[in-house]
């Protein structure tokens, strides 16, 4: 399912609950943003010449030696290559912690709410023909997530701080396949699904 549409001003519109996956050359900037205010955005980074090497939480996490991921920082794939750098983010609060919710998660956490094939779904559905399969999803950078870690470790999804019109701007380092969504999880997004908007440059 497609859930893209273009603007004049090259500002793509990612529809509510939905995903979508395209290149990125080495050098662009993807500039991300929320334009609703309170809705996170799932991202995915692999590498155009070998979508075997991906983005990576763990690796990012130990070079950068921090969470708490915002401008001057740069995301890491599985093979210890920069695949992204952050140049300018309005919010600073974003989490690279939990995996892309999925049919499983709205089992385990909404079994009130229908099921959905949430984010996990649709990046499998978007990346399918770059020849990513659902098994080489890992887990997302979670743009404008709020993820509060307690003192004890234990984690809390609280509404993200993010409003209308904030964005977060990454810098390729490499030719990539991005895959983005509009976030479909009831607790990540304050219980009301938004569109994501992003423009390349």
């Amino acid at each position: 399912m497609s859930g893209e549409r273009s603007s004049d001003a090259g500002v793509v519109e990612i529809a509510p609950r939905s995903g979508v996956a395209f290149r990125l050359a080495k050098g662009q900037q993807l500039t991300v943003i929320d334009p609703e205010g309170v809705q996170v955005a799932d991202l995915l980074a692999y590498s155009a010449d070998d979508v075997r090497e991906v983005i990576s939480n763990g690796r990012t996490f130990d070079y950068e030696e921090t969470i708490a991921l915002t401008v001057g920082h740069r995301l890491w794939s599985n093979r210890s290559n920069v695949m992204l750098e952050i140049v300018a983010d309005d919010v600073g609060r974003h989490d690279f912690l939990l995996t892309p919710c999925s049919e499983a998660t709205f089992r385990h956490f909404y079994p009130e709410h229908p099921v959905h094939r949430g984010c996990f779904g649709n990046l499998a559905e978007a990346l399918a023909p770059f020849g990513v399969e659902p098994d080489m999803i890992p887990t997302a950078l979670n743009l404008f997530m709020n993820v509060p870690v307690e003192p004890d470790g234990r984690l809390r999804v609280d509404p993200p701080t993010s409003r209308a019109g904030n964005r977060i701007v990454l810098r390729a380092a490499m030719d990539l396949v991005i895959g983005l969504t509009a976030c479909s999880a009831y607790a990540s997004n304050g219980g009301r699904f938004k569109p994501i908007h992003y423009t390349i440059g």
